[in-house]
């Protein structure tokens, strides 16, 4: 298993939250979801079949691209 963390400045209210956590829960791997409106980030448990690339391409198709 493993965390990752990333900065997401399009994160502006709990339905930001709501829709980023339900998109990334439906990849298969992903373990659990963490998004915060006030840091404007998101943590993310994964473990394999998940990878970092595939998490990163949902965020942007969902316009929560992350900063990079």
């Amino acid at each position: 298993m493993k965390t990752v963390k990333y900065s997401v400045p399009n994160i502006n209210c709990m339905h930001c939250v709501n829709t980023i956590k339900t998109e990334l829960s439906d990849i298969n791997g992903v373990i659990s979801v963490e998004a915060d409106v006030a840091a404007k980030s998101v943590e993310i448990q994964l473990s394999e079949p998940a990878t970092e690339e595939e998490i990163v391409k949902v965020l942007a198709e969902i316009n929560y691209p992350i900063k990079q």
